[in-house]
């Protein structure tokens, strides 16, 4: 089976379009593929595969075996790859995710991809949709209880649950306890990915991410999306706003209540897996 090693901003996918979902246990690969010593490495695995409701369907497994519903720097991976290997070559196609059908939209120059802008859809701040435990409404700037101090925070569902701890300095917080913690957090009942949000004014805002199933990532797409949003409704910032990342750079647009999201996608390699050296179910 031929691979692809790919990265949106660091968050790492392989990517596999020969890969029957039906012959393997996929957390179980998943989980050993993603192994940054003994495996591949990489924060998940994405499956492309045929739609009955879009051109193209995509699954993503958490490098814990757990599936995602969604992934903003995979869906631009995975929108490259379909392009890059010819098996949608429209600079705008349907993904059919467990989060609802993408939009990606290409920007191309020269026959290759420099950019791509998806369209995330709404986020959804009702307690019950994010979820979260306590009385129906927002959850804005709304205090939590981690390790016996309060934070604020900002939760909404951008795809998959997001939780945004807006800070002063992002160097001083302990962003693998903490993030560990609010993850597992009761109030979570379906775990949550944690956003910790530096302000640099009213269009930049530096962002920091726990991933639930992935732990620590350099980059999170629909995290990104929810802290441009979160940043939005607490009043410090527009409506457009360039997240800093570590290793670059999102623009995050929130218009009509649907959120874009542009960035880059790349390669990084190709090989080829041997069937018989991984468990069939």
């Amino acid at each position: 089976m031929k691979f692809q090693k790919m990265h949106g901003l660091g968050n790492d996918f392989i990517l596999f379009d020969e890969l029957d979902p039906l012959k393997f246990d996929l957390p179980a690969l998943a989980i050993r593929l993603c192994d940054r010593r003994q495996g591949i490495g990489a924060d998940g695995i994405i499956l492309i595969l045929p739609s009955e409701i879009a051109d193209v369907k995509m699954r993503i497994i958490n490098s814990d075996g757990s599936e995602a519903n969604m992934c903003g720097n995979g869906i631009r991976c995975f929108a490259k790859y379909i392009y890059d290997n010819q098996i949608n070559t429209a600079l705008s196609f349907t993904i059919e995710t467990r989060a609802g059908i993408m939009i990606p939209e290409l920007i191309v120059e020269d026959g290759k991809v420099l950019f791509v802008k998806v369209n995330m859809g709404a986020p959804l701040f009702e307690r019950s949709q994010i979820p979260m435990t306590g009385s129906a409404g927002m959850v804005i700037n709304e205090p939590l209880l981690v390790s016996g101090k309060e934070l604020k925070i900002s939760s909404m569902l951008m795809g998959v649950p997001h939780t945004m701890v807006f800070v002063e300095h992002l160097d001083n917080m302990d962003i693998v306890s903490t993030g560990k913690e609010i993850e597992q957090h009761p109030t979570f009942p379906q775990k949550t990915n944690v956003n910790f949000v530096e302000v640099i004014n009213d269009k930049e805002i530096k962002v920091r991410t726990w991933e639930r199933g992935a732990g620590s990532t350099l980059a999170c797409g629909t995290g990104s999306c929810a802290s441009a949003v979160a940043a939005s409704l607490n009043g410090l910032t527009g409506k457009e706003v360039t997240v800093h990342l570590t290793l670059g750079n999102l623009l995050i647009e929130w218009i009509d209540n649907s959120v874009y999201m542009t960035g880059t996608a790349n390669h990084v390699f190709e090989g080829w897996l041997k069937p018989d050296s991984f468990e069939l179910t």
